[in-house]
């Protein structure tokens, strides 16, 4: 590795030419970039105690692969982004500059044959950079003045169009913007491929002063090490086609999302939002797919990046399938996507018919939606779908969803019809996050012609105003109060209209009457309204649980026969089991020192969650959520605690754990930890708490 201080204009004037690897992520500077680059050049030439502005580096590998030219081009490893953008501005500065000279070198004649063009070359010989697909077009197209091809880079043409308005606004007056660009200064970073390592290189890298993506290094990672027309057949035939699919914007946005998911589906596991490519490093190097060979990972990818977009993405082409994906995509469930890749797979390969793969994303659908109205913690729920694939039995697809969903344990239950009518006929609706959701699902269930809601808005039959008529209270009763407190904004209170401002806070009789008014209403939610003489807490109450009955079939749970969901319960081996208790631990009886510090933990451990239970055994009393997540061994002096978790996992700023990975122990877990005091409880139920957040999935890392 070479490194050295240079001019930036220098630097581009004596380098024949640039060339951005396919592997490279593509254009991405926002004008928020350009705006500091620009406010950053002015300033340096406006202020002569400036000698010189430090844009960043440019690493590029000497002697490359690609054979451009008879020059051989500079393959740029860091750097691109900062290129493009001096690029842009020059060419803007050079259509506006003309024949002057503001400051010796940068006549528009002198900008476009040092740093734009190679005047003497043709072909793409002729441009000093050379970006891939869509941006090299779009650069092309603006450095020789034509018009933009019609798929264009949206951030090419952006950013240019930002630098032109600029420097138009500078009038005549571009010395100070000629001369800060005369003071930029990189560091030239010339790599051997011999020597040096340049994926290391492009690891370590932050390109545009915003860290690299995951989808970056991933692509990087599949791609660099390979020879050139492997690696172009490669890119071209499933990489660009996966860019495609997702779209200019949305690739940078979605694929890190997307690559999550795909390697929990994988692999069983939940990547930190942060760790997808190292993830993904260690799928890859799994023997059975590096055995299978890049080819057949990166097809792969490909394949399944399809079904995202198509879920996720709104890129579904079936009308049935779009409209189940688009009332999941308004739950924001995206934990729910390794399990539906595994569907949409499955579905793409006739093992699971369109009817069926619609079936199962609706008891998905049904599945966050009742658990959001029960108030159920949202979790476990990321490690229930990373999982859920292990249940299945193909020859028996529906069928084993939707037992899994019925054999899930209490915290992570699908929500039975009771439970689920219950609460929907009580719960808050107008404050909860997706309403415009359920009341677009209520209306348009079973409707061949859907009603378009977004066009209504939502109406409160007895009104949201605090201080009512004297109309409503008499209607209300005595209770009046109450009822407008307790009832005002749940389903049977709720509907949709066209005539919002017309109803305002009139009287239930008018509002039924007028025209436009329920009587009149087309829409299924107003289904009755018509009939009601008075609008009271019983007429409330009654339209809530039609709604709610209703509401069952809406998000229809799954329902199997007892004896077909009893094959599917795990088989539990008869074992004589000795039952103990707390009396048989000598250290907790009753007086014993270590009772009552016992008496706290275990109340603070149970109160955790609903779902957390208590064994005793011979040895130790064990906390479980699925399985053990701390474990408590009574000794005379001090509770030793055996935490369920990766020492290495552990957040212990005061170094109270010791890790016994590899020692012998009486519970469960790697981490030991002892308390004797109750002002140590605090502090030890946090250590607890990281086991059994992390058992329940929800180790702090985003869904």
């Amino acid at each position: 590795m070479k490194a050295t201080e240079a001019s930036l204009l220098q630097f581009l004037k004596k380098s024949p030419q640039f060339v951005i690897p396919i592997y490279q992520r593509t254009y991405s500077w926002t004008e928020r970039e350009c705006e500091q680059l620009w406010t950053d050049i002015m300033h340096a030439g406006r202020r002569v105690d400036v000698t010189g502005h430090f844009v960043g580096s440019v690493v590029y590998i000497e002697k490359g692969v690609y054979q451009v030219s008879n020059q051989t081009p500079l393959l740029v490893i860091d750097g691109q982004q900062r290129l493009t953008t001096i690029m842009l501005l020059l060419e803007a500065l050079g259509r506006h500059v003309g024949d002057s000279e503001p400051l010796d070198g940068f006549s528009a004649k002198k900008i476009r044959n040092y740093y734009l063009l190679n005047p003497l070359e043709e072909g793409e010989r002729e441009f000093k950079l050379l970006l891939t697909q869509t941006d090299k077009d779009s650069l092309k197209a603006i450095v020789q003045q034509k018009q933009l091809p019609t798929e264009y880079s949206i951030r090419i043409a952006q950013n240019f169009a930002f630098f032109d308005e600029r420097v138009a606004a500078l009038g005549n007056d571009l010395y100070e913007l000629c001369q800060g660009l005369s003071k930029l200064v990189i560091v030239d970073v010339s790599l051997n491929r011999d020597q040096d390592n340049p994926q290391l290189i492009f690891e370590s890298m932050n390109s545009t002063g915003r860290e690299l993506s995951q989808a970056d290094l991933i692509r990087n990672f599949i791609l660099m090490g390979l020879e050139p027309m492997h690696q172009m057949q490669l890119y071209e035939e499933c990489w660009r086609p996966m860019e495609v699919k997702f779209g200019q914007e949305a690739y940078g946005f979605h694929f890190d999302s997307f690559m999550r998911h795909y390697l929990t589906l994988k692999t069983g596991e939940i990547p930190n939002v942060r760790a997808v490519y190292d993830a993904f490093k260690q799928y890859a190097r799994q023997p059975a797919v590096s055995e299978a060979g890049v080819d057949d990972l990166v097809k792969d990818i490909n394949a399944f990046a399809g079904y995202y977009c198509a879920m996720a993405l709104g890129k579904e082409s079936n009308k049935a399938l779009s409209k189940a994906f688009q009332d999941l995509r308004e739950l924001k469930v995206d934990v729910a996507y390794p399990f539906l890749l595994e569907l949409y797979h499955d579905y793409e390969t006739d093992l699971l018919t369109e009817t069926q793969l619609i079936k199962a994303v609706r008891l998905v659908e049904a599945y966050v939606f009742r658990r959001a109205i029960c108030a159920i913690p949202t979790n476990s729920m990321n490690k229930t779908f990373a999982t859920f694939r292990r249940s299945l039995k193909k020859d028996r697809y529906l069928e084993s969803i939707q037992a899994a969903f019925l054999l899930l344990p209490s915290y992570r239950r699908f929500p039975n019809d009771e439970e689920f009518k219950r609460e929907f006929a009580v719960r808050d609706l107008y404050n909860f996050r997706s309403r415009s959701y359920w009341l677009r699902r209520i209306e348009n269930h079973g409707r061949k012609e859907n009603v378009a809601v977004d066009e209504y808005t939502i109406e409160h039959i007895m009104p949201q105003k605090v201080d009512l008529s004297r109309e409503w209270r008499e209607d209300l009763g005595p209770e009046w109060e109450r009822i407008h407190e307790t009832k005002l904004h749940t389903l049977g209170n709720l509907t949709l209209t066209g005539y919002n401002s017309e109803y305002s806070d009139r009287p239930f009789g008018k509002k039924r009457d007028m025209e436009g008014g329920f009587k009149d209403s087309p829409l299924r939610l107003n289904k009755g309204l018509g009939k009601v003489e008075i609008w009271n807490e019983e007429a409330i109450d009654k339209r809530a649980n039609r709604l709610a009955k209703y509401g069952v079939h809406v998000w229809e749970g799954p329902a199997l026969g007892a004896d077909v969901l009893f094959a599917y319960k795990p088989k539990v081996e008869k074992v004589t089991a000795t039952s103990y208790s707390i009396d048989d631990h000598n250290y907790l009886v009753d007086g014993a020192k270590m009772r009552k510090l016992f008496d706290e933990l275990r109340a603070q451990v149970l109160a955790l969650d609903p779902c957390v239970t208590e064994e005793f055994l011979k040895l130790y009393v064990a906390y479980k959520a699925e399985t053990n997540f701390v474990d408590v061994v009574p000794q005379a002096s001090q509770l030793r605690l055996f935490i369920n978790l990766p020492f290495h996992e552990l957040n212990d700023p005061r170094g109270a754990a010791k890790d016994v990975t590899a020692l012998g122990k009486w519970g469960n877990g790697d981490v030991e930890v002892g308390i004797s005091s109750t002002e140590d409880l605090p502090y030890v139920m946090g250590l607890v708490r990281q086991s059994f957040e992390r058992q329940m999935g929800n180790g702090g890392d985003p869904d």
